[in-house]
């Protein structure tokens, strides 16, 4: 009777090690790099959630802006993914890779084969808008430019909010608008209020809570350095 109940429960382990896959898609993965041909186009803190009901999530950073449904045909590796709030994906299924905690997606679109590498993560990733939200006071200033003042002054800050709004204070009074950060490369992208300024495009340096920006449409150098405060100057 022991032999026997030894044998069934090395049946009953042999058989469950078979039907367990060796990876799962369920989880969090991030995208590493997006390749379309020989163009790399990868976006900024690109996530997607797969989750057991067979429901998926997708966003940016903190930002979530996708939610549907998935499908792995686990005979041919191919994955459909379907967002409910979005267009119709019109292409083919990707052809899915995994290998432990990283995964890779393949498909021909408009004739151009593009691959997708992910990478398995535990919380979300952050994106240059993330990175920039919050308060920030002048430290420098080199170059003229209508934003911010050209000397170092302790009341001259500029604050990033979570609606897409922008305010700069200075000694010459005050600036708002809405601002947008490029979804592939570290700038960011001024649109004031005010009719008599014009549109700004300035590249990001990320350092340890601060960061300096360099204006990019402008023929002669104007960069500004900041760093993080948590109350606006007085």
């Amino acid at each position: 009777m022991k032999t026997y109940l030894l044998l069934l429960l090395s049946i009953i382990f042999l058989s469950s090690c078979e039907n367990k896959p060796k990876s799962s898609i369920e989880g969090l993965w991030q995208v590493t790099s997006v390749t379309a041909g020989k163009n790399e186009m990868t976006p900024n803190a690109r996530w997607v959630q797969f989750n057991a009901d067979a429901t998926q999530q997708s966003g940016n950073g903190w930002f979530q802006h996708s939610i549907g449904t998935w499908k792995l045909n686990q005979t041919t590796n191919e994955l459909s993914i379907v967002n409910t709030n979005g267009l119709k994906d019109l292409a083919d299924p990707f052809q899915i890779k995994i290998n432990q905690n990283k995964m890779t997606w393949s498909r021909e679109e408009e004739g151009e084969t593009i691959t997708v590498h992910l990478k398995k993560i535990e919380t979300l990733p952050t994106t240059y808008g993330d990175q920039l939200l919050g308060l920030w006071k002048l430290e420098n200033a080199v170059g003229k430019g209508d934003y911010f003042s050209n000397s170092e002054k302790a009341n001259t800050s500029l604050y990033f909010g979570w609606d897409k709004r922008f305010r700069i204070r200075t000694e010459n009074g005050r600036i708002s608008g809405v601002y947008n950060v490029h979804g592939h490369k570290s700038e960011v992208q001024f649109i004031p209020y005010n009719k008599e300024l014009k549109r700004s495009f300035w590249s990001v340096q990320f350092k340890e809570n601060a960061i300096a920006l360099k204006l990019l449409n402008s023929d002669s150098l104007v960069a500004r350095t900041f760093k993080r405060i948590h109350e606006f100057p007085k």
